[in-house]
């Protein structure tokens, strides 16, 4: 399953909400060094009930619009 995801870095929490396009996630980290990136995929991790390794980001990196992968347990 693909999403897309917009990222609103240094937000003043963390919140997941879902929207027509897919979902907008507030995170407090900043968008350096990967520090948004990897809070991004833990929290999406808890809001969707499943492993960190089961989710990849696969566009959008250094973006705030992401293409995110969600892949079924092996």
């Amino acid at each position: 399953m693909i999403l897309s995801v917009k990222v609103v870095p240094k937000a003043s929490r963390n919140l997941v909400k879902e929207d027509p396009n897919g979902l907008k996630v507030y995170l407090t980290k900043p968008a350096q060094d990967g520090l948004a990136n990897e809070q991004l995929v833990s929290l999406l991790s808890g809001h969707l009930k499943i492993k960190k390794y089961q989710i990849k980001i696969i566009k959008g990196g250094k973006s705030r619009n992401k293409l995110v992968e969600i892949t079924q347990k092996s």
